[in-house]
């Protein structure tokens, strides 16, 4: 497929059929596959962004902090699966405890990866229309030094990521420690119910996740500390919530007399839309914790007269206002270069800077036929459509 850039061919450009929603770290885009018929593209990055982002992403590929629950891998980096399991869990800067948990399976050390792919897809997904999009490299590193709502974010979908991978681990056999679901005990009717298939096994990722993220007792006094805890139990909640009973129908002529069912974690992305909707309502809170030795006791801000009452625990919380995210910096690339909805959200992530208008020609089939036998024929159409880049 060729691109025409305001009348002017561009080689190399990509040839995917399909709408590819891109954003930029700065002048750097990332894309990511939405469902809609639009086909967007950009333009080939210079060799020397491409480079620089390139070493970037490989300078901060497995770094962690040890205090962040879990780091999410940038998008891309396949190869990693290829490493033996000892190998994977020791690219991981992991506690003690953590690294014995990884190594203790061959199975869990690929469950982590995928978890981390799966968090990294869906909060680039979740914020991609955002000034903060979930941007990889070392600014979400500075980011997780500090208690902002895009922090406790990570936190939360971090935390679903681990226990909804793990859940389906065990059902699919990559595991050796746990296996299908086990629980019955919120069936009521046992003679209509049979319990067949494999459910995914909530209980032992429940736990599993509980123990990989607990922190160490002289943590638990610290007020950030305590607000990390909150916001990877409320991920580990989300997933609880959405687990759904599947069952299939077997009897004479379709009667359904008999029900075979199994327990079934939701889709990922309906994991992703209750916790932006918690970010959206984020409680600021503080520490009212009164004596020496005693747990932080997470409280909101009073306004006038109010008294202090706690966060609940589907309620996610954070310390720190965050930065506008508008120019580069510690915590943000910037949004010049990002592309925007001219209709929905050019005034918001530009900042009021305005943004540059680029018209596209694209070429793509059309008009397709199947042939007789084995083949099918299509036209090529050229379309024109604008895309707006932030100044």
């Amino acid at each position: 497929m060729r691109v025409l850039v305001e009348g002017r061919r561009e080689e190399g450009s990509p040839g995917v059929l399909e709408r590819r929603d891109v954003t930029t770290c700065g002048d750097v885009p990332l894309a990511r596959r939405q469902p809609h018929n639009k086909v967007f593209h950009s333009r080939p990055l210079p060799r020397r962004l491409t480079g620089m982002f390139a070493s970037r992403e490989r300078r901060y590929l497995y770094r962690l902090t040890g205090r962040e629950p879990l780091m999410v891998l940038p998008l891309g980096v396949d190869d990693i699966n290829a490493l033996p399991p000892v190998k994977i869990c020791e690219s991981f800067k992991l506690k003690r405890k953590q690294r014995r948990m990884c190594k203790r399976d061959a199975g869990v050390a690929e469950t982590l990866v995928e978890a981390m792919h799966m968090s990294a897809r869906e909060c680039q997904h979740q914020f991609h229309n955002e000034r903060w999009n979930c941007t990889l490299g070392k600014t979400r590193l500075n980011m997780l030094k500090r208690g902002f709502k895009e922090t406790a974010f990570l936190y939360a979908i971090s935390s679903s990521g681990l226990t909804h991978a793990l859940g389906r681990a065990c059902s699919s056999g990559k595991l050796e420690r746990c296996t299908c679901d086990e629980s019955f005990n919120d069936i009521d009717n046992r003679e209509t119910w049979l319990w067949g298939g494999c459910g995914d096994n909530l209980k032992y990722s429940r736990k599993f996740a509980r123990q990989f993220l607990s922190m160490n007792k002289a943590e638990e006094q610290d007020l950030r500390a305590a607000v990390d805890r909150h916001n990877t139990n409320l991920g580990i909640r989300v997933v609880r919530s959405r687990v759904k009973t599947t069952c299939k129908c077997h009897g004479v002529s379709g009667s359904c007399s008999v029900q075979t069912c199994w327990r079934q974690l939701a889709p990922f992305h309906e994991i992703g839309d209750v916790l932006k909707n918690k970010y959206e309502k984020a409680m600021k809170v503080v520490s009212m914790t009164n004596g020496a030795g005693e747990r932080a006791q997470l409280m909101n801000e009073p306004v006038g007269n109010e008294a202090p009452k706690g966060p609940k625990n589907n309620d996610m919380v954070f310390v720190d206002d965050s930065p506008s995210y508008c120019k580069k910096g510690k915590y943000s690339y910037g949004t010049r270069g990002r592309i925007c909805d001219k209709e929905k959200n050019c005034d918001s992530i530009c900042c009021g800077r305005g943004h540059n208008t680029q018209s596209l020609v694209i070429k793509r089939p059309c008009q397709c036929q199947v042939k007789w036998c084995c083949y099918v024929e299509c036209k090529e159409c050229n379309t024109r459509e604008n895309i707006y880049m932030c100044k």
